[in-house]
């Protein structure tokens, strides 16, 4: 026996139309390229998003055809969304942080027949566009009279005049809930990069997931501020969660320094905010010389890397501001797990509950996960046993496009390349990823743990702990430190800092000062770079 309920399936073009239809008001605002700071509401970018529609249907692109997109958060890129997806097409976001080279083979390894690109990426697209074999069609994100006087770019075109000449009107087509709606490449920090190919019911399903009260909490009273990229995992699903909801969304454009984003912050209202560690760092340390404060801003969620207990502390104790661990992947669109408390967690002391906002939190429905031993044995969830983390679920990529190397199943379980332990109430703890993980002596020593008493030093301002060869004890520790400005802290000051904070085994054998640590193209930090940089280091006799 069958249900009685009618088949519509999951589409990302109902998204748009149910924001227009039911918060077609609400604003959209938008830090340009331009410099100038741009409003419009859900219902100005249905309108657009039905042009970019017809726009397509006009270069003739086939169903399935991809559209790429090298552009910072903001309206236009928005309207892209909807319109690539809405009509067939797949979205391409690229990563514009990515080198040249690895730029133009994503294009040809994506086939994508169009680039629309933000004016501040006109020199990567002049280096690369003779490389890019499929690409038809460029647009750039502006209007006319900020397009370059001379390009060496073929049939460049403004994105304004494209739309200008496209009928309003457009009725989405009906195809299967399984076709693709966009991709994202991995960065690609060992090999090619590999796509992830996202379907319209994985999106919608991811979105839905997203905006429930115990993980990301988005409503139509909310003022969002993404400042995770939109080029990254489609900005952690906001943008899809946001027309859902009807949340108002600020777009931070290029500017993602601590002035500006604490500017933006204030000016508009924003309640909700999500990005990676690295930018919060930045905008707290912009506040706290100068003692701001913010004025709405309640809680924001942090991932991409693992949040330091600092930045937790700092964001709950001197501002007021929830933090919500995350923890996904661009395998997994990319939200896993998000760190809510429960019910019975409301009585605990503070202390008590801070131990628990420190993990990354507990499955969101949709998602599975376990951990594994050596053998392959499932683990207990003790919160002590730590293991290779394995993860399934309706977003979870199943293999990558063009099945590019062997299915990365295991059972049907997708390896996410972490170690983690998990609590008896379900919370995740990743101690380290696989490849960064430090065996000494047998023992083995959590980079993660190193790197968060360091960043607790008042002093420091990014921290990244790796292994080094040793004679005796295969590997030993060492903490690379970014000093904050003015700072005269020493290798010696710092060491003390550890004792009683961790196993005296566990301390590093040394303090390496850097003036920067190479971050990715998402603001994680690049390890293997750092590896590399430091590859004649020798510990201390």
């Amino acid at each position: 026996m069958l249900g009685l309920m009618q088949g519509q399936g999951l589409a990302i073009s109902s998204l748009i139309d149910f924001a227009e239809k039911h918060h077609g008001d609400v604003e959209v605002v938008s830090k340009r390229v331009e410099g100038d700071v741009h409003r419009t509401h859900w219902a100005g970018i249905a309108q657009r998003a039905r042009q970019v529609a017809n726009a397509l249907d006009g270069l003739g692109l086939a169903f399935g055809d991809r559209v790429a997109t090298l552009a910072w958060n903001g309206y236009r890129h928005l309207e892209l969304y909807f319109g690539v997806s809405g009509t067939g097409r797949v979205l391409h976001t690229v990563n514009p942080r990515l080198h040249p080279d690895q730029i133009a083979w994503i294009a040809n390894h994506a086939q994508d027949q169009v680039m629309c690109f933000d004016m501040t990426f006109l020199p990567i697209i002049e280096k690369i566009h003779a490389q890019c074999t499929t690409v038809k069609h460029w647009i750039a994100l502006c209007d006319d009279a900020h397009l370059p006087a001379q390009t060496s770019i073929p049939g460049l075109r403004s994105y304004e005049s494209w739309l200008q000449a496209q009928d309003q009107q457009y009725v989405w087509p009906v195809f299967d809930e399984n076709s693709a709606s966009s991709m994202c490449y991995t960065s690609g920090t060992t090999g090619n990069p590999k796509a992830a190919v996202y379907s319209h019911r994985s999106t919608i399903l991811h979105a839905y997931a997203a905006a429930l009260p115990d993980v990301m909490c988005m409503s139509a009273r909310d003022s969002i501020l993404p400042v995770v990229p939109m080029f990254h995992v489609n900005a952690w699903g906001i943008p899809y969660s946001a027309a859902m909801v009807g949340a108002k969304l600020v777009f931070p454009g290029p500017a993602l320094d601590g002035a500006s984003v604490y500017g933006l912050i204030e000016a508009e209202g924003v309640t909700f905010a999500a990005g990676v560690p690295t930018v919060w760092q930045m905008m707290l340390s912009h506040m706290g010389p100068k003692a701001l404060r913010f004025s709405t801003l309640q809680r924001t969620v942090i991932g991409g890397s693992a949040c330091p207990p600092a930045m937790i502390h700092a964001f709950k104790n001197n501002y007021g501001v929830e933090v919500l661990h995350a923890w996904g992947m661009t395998e997994m669109s990319p939200l896993g797990t998000l760190c809510t408390l429960k019910n019975k967690h409301l009585g605990l002391p503070p202390e008590d509950q801070m131990q628990i906002r420190l993990k990354q939190g507990r499955c969101i429905y949709g998602i599975d996960m376990k951990i594994i031993g050596p053998e392959g044995q499932d683990l207990p969830w003790d919160g002590v046993a730590t293991g290779d983390l394995l993860v399934k679920g309706p977003w979870v990529l199943r293999e990558y496009y063009r099945q590019e190397g062997p299915s990365p199943l295991i059972d049907g379980w997708f390896p996410t390349g972490d170690v983690a332990s998990i609590d008896p109430d379900g919370f995740m703890q990743i101690t380290d990823r696989s490849k960064d993980v430090i065996k000494s002596g047998g023992e083995w020593i959590s980079s993660i743990d190193i790197e968060n008493i360091a960043m607790a030093h008042p002093d420091v301002q990014m921290a990244a702990c790796i292994g080094v060869a040793h004679p005796k004890w295969d590997e030993r520790p060492i903490v690379v430190v970014v000093k904050k400005p003015e700072s005269n802290l020493d290798a010696a000051t710092l060491l003390a800092f550890y004792q009683g904070k961790t196993a005296k085994w566990q301390i590093p054998d040394d303090v390496v000062f850097v003036p920067a640590i190479p971050l990715g193209a998402t603001g994680k930090m690049l390890k293997t770079r750092l590896r590399e940089q430091l590859q004649d280091y020798r510990l201390p006799a």
